[in-house]
């Protein structure tokens, strides 16, 4: 890890390329004092997302378990969205110097209607020199509520990855998110 001079980066499906979607946002941290692995099992494991990220609810794992593994289903709401149903096409966990990637879509409607929405979530975990980890969260979205979503200022979308992000750390640390002191919070969009 100490002579990592390039940084892995997400992996897009055709139809979800930044720069030709409705709605993207991207949010990154380094961290100190905490590694990949320790933020990849509060990651992968779908049962502990309610401790840190208070932006989503209505949660179904797999039905192997809690932890989300590709070709596996899950499900769970988010941003004011009905239930997803969420298949995991990308799950490898951080290990020999390689980043962990976690990715799933998910859509909602018929394409082509104004409900229809399509979105592809992605992450990557990976360790970096002098105990640090990089924790990258992009998403991709298309159809009119996601154009619409992307309109909203303050921009939720951007604000509430940061909340999963900046939890995932305290959660890897052992430390608590306390809930009114996210950013959705801070702005008054907790609540949609």
């Amino acid at each position: 890890m100490a002579n990592q001079t390039s940084q892995s980066a997400i992996i897009w499906p055709k139809e979800f390329q930044p720069g030709e979607v409705d709605n993207f946002v991207s949010n990154e941290i380094i961290a100190a004092s905490v590694s990949a692995q320790q933020v990849w099992s509060h990651l992968s494991d779908i049962s502990k997302w309610s401790a840190y990220y208070y932006n989503a609810d209505s949660i179904t794992p797999p039905s192997s378990g809690p932890h989300l593994k590709q070709g596996e289903q899950f499900k769970f709401s988010t941003f004011g969205f009905p239930v997803l149903d969420c298949d995991v096409v990308e799950s490898t966990p951080p290990a020999g110097g390689a980043a962990g990637r976690l990715a799933w879509t998910a859509s909602l409607g018929e394409k082509g209607s104004d409900e229809w929405v399509s979105v592809y979530h992605a992450w990557l975990v990976e360790d970096l020199a002098g105990g640090r980890v990089r924790i990258l969260t992009q998403e991709a979205q298309n159809g009119k509520p996601a154009a619409d979503l992307s309109q909203v200022k303050p921009n939720k979308m951007l604000l509430g990855h940061q909340d999963w992000i900046d939890g995932l750390v305290k959660a890897a640390k052992g430390e608590k998110v306390v809930k009114e002191e996210t950013n959705l919070a801070k702005v008054g969009m907790l609540e949609y």
